[in-house]
């Protein structure tokens, strides 16, 4: 733009000079005054050559800046489709893993289905071989030849024996059957979690390249849009999951984390606390019961700050199952409500009188009970750490109203009372516990 300026101003000061040139013969003066002017004009054609020259100069500059910039921008673009294509060929790596671990998943189903499908078909062969020796048996005791011939009678008590005898081998027959049951089960639990892990995976997955997708095109930005994830078992129940079993969800504010989901006709509940056959110790520290222990398709503790996490997003209901080694079974609901830790994941109850009357009692007060373990002793006695004398930790009041975490007895006695399980009711205290499960649902359910 400049370079047609300065050339045309060069035009102009030439025509100019040369009209100042004299056409005749004038005075010494005259020419004098001529070569001045000529002398002028030199002098401003030196002064525009080095503005051009100068000009020139920044003009390189420039361009030699405007290459190597194209050369670093040709450099990032070919390290971004180089990384694209890496990308690319990891997607279909994991993809494929993702898929031949749904093939596992699948088969290993197929075979627990075959198995259980096995296992009923001998049960029922079992019951119908069982009817007939019955059948055969009474037939010969009430059979009146054998009544009325002495020497037979002797035949009685070896038909006795023998009924015995297939008794105790059915009677063995039928443990072992349950036993099998129980690890098909096990086994059909630890299908669900496992492929409630795979499409938590491919979530995850799709959302981080998402990302890094965003990334590589300069459009990365902070979003806090919902994972798709549940946030506890009623809203699976709600998106028309009806099978019980291992489910990952992400409360509201939260990290995502697995629970034990309990699938009833009317609702959803997440399994907090369970325990059958004390396989999974209880008598923890507080780092433990905060951050949660044991096995989800086992006995398991699901985790203080998981389970305000859960609380804090409105109102929910416990219910409180129990069962006695007599084969007594006691539920009882509560309105329910857990602080975090800066209040010592206080424990609020209110009685849920909705289902009918209850019997089972235990009261926190208006200001909660605190949770307490033997190395945070948080709890209301003035002078004795409950969660040391009695084992585990709990909301302890005085120490003796509730300890759904103490030892696991080992048989049906009243030997570790001190420590075991309990809870009162009405009728007073219940050492002898069997099996315990507590379980949380939003309270707007109708039960």
């Amino acid at each position: 733009m400049q370079t047609p300026l300065l050339l045309l101003l060069v035009l102009i000061i030439l025509v100019q000079a040369g009209t100042s040139f004299p056409t005749e013969r004038r005075g010494s003066q005259a020419k004098y005054a001529s070569w001045d002017d000529v002398n002028v004009v030199a002098h401003g054609l030196l002064q525009l050559g080095q503005g051009l020259k100068e000009h020139v100069d920044k003009t390189k500059v420039q361009m030699r800046d405007v290459n190597a910039k194209l050369k670093a921008f040709n450099s990032t673009a070919a390290e971004l489709g180089r990384r694209q294509q890496e990308q690319d060929r990891d997607l279909k790596a994991r993809s494929k893993e993702v898929e031949e671990r749904e093939r596992l998943v699948e088969q290993l189903a197929d075979e627990v289905k075959a198995k259980v499908e096995e296992v009923k078909a001998e049960s029922e062969d079992i019951h119908s071989r069982m009817d007939r020796l019955e059948e055969k048996v009474e037939g010969a005791v009430r059979d009146p030849e054998v009544e009325s011939n002495d020497s037979d009678h002797s035949r009685v008590p070896f038909i006795q024996r023998m009924l015995e005898a297939q008794n105790r081998r059915i009677d063995g027959l039928v443990e072992k059957i349950k036993q099998q049951q129980d690890k098909l089960e096990k086994q059909s639990l630890h299908l669900q979690a496992l492929q409630s892990k795979v499409r938590y995976t491919k979530r995850i997955k799709s959302h981080r390249r998402r990302d890094e997708e965003t990334v590589l095109k300069g459009e990365a930005e902070q979003s806090n849009a919902p994972t798709g994830l549940a946030r506890d078992c009623h809203e699976l129940f709600v998106q028309g999951q009806r099978a019980s079993g291992v489910y990952t969800i992400q409360p509201q504010d939260s990290r995502p984390f697995s629970v034990l989901c309990e699938m009833t006709s009317e609702a959803g509940w997440t399994v907090i606390q369970r325990r059958h056959d004390g396989s999974q110790n209880f008598n923890q520290l507080w780092e433990s019961y905060q951050k949660g222990f044991g096995s989800l398709i086992g006995e398991f503790w699901l985790g203080l700050e998981n389970i305000h996490s859960l609380s804090k997003q409105g109102q929910y209901t416990l219910q409180v199952e129990l069962s006695d080694w007599a084969g007594q079974e006691q539920s009882t609901r509560y309105q329910f409500k857990l602080d975090g830790e800066e209040k010592k994941y206080a424990l609020h109850l209110d009685q849920d009188s909705s289902s009918g009357v209850q019997e089972n009692t235990m009261t926190t007060g208006a200001a909660g009970l605190p949770f307490s373990t033997s190395d945070r002793d948080n709890d209301l006695s003035a002078d004795t750490n409950c969660a040391g004398l009695l084992s585990g930790g709990w909301w302890f009041s005085s120490c003796g109203e509730s300890n759904l975490n103490g030892k696991y007895p080992r048989r049906p006695s009243h030997q570790s009372r001190r420590q075991g399980m309990f809870w009162t009711t009405a009728k007073g205290r219940n050492s002898s516990l069997k099996t315990t499960v507590l379980k949380i649902a939003p309270a707007t359910v109708k039960q």
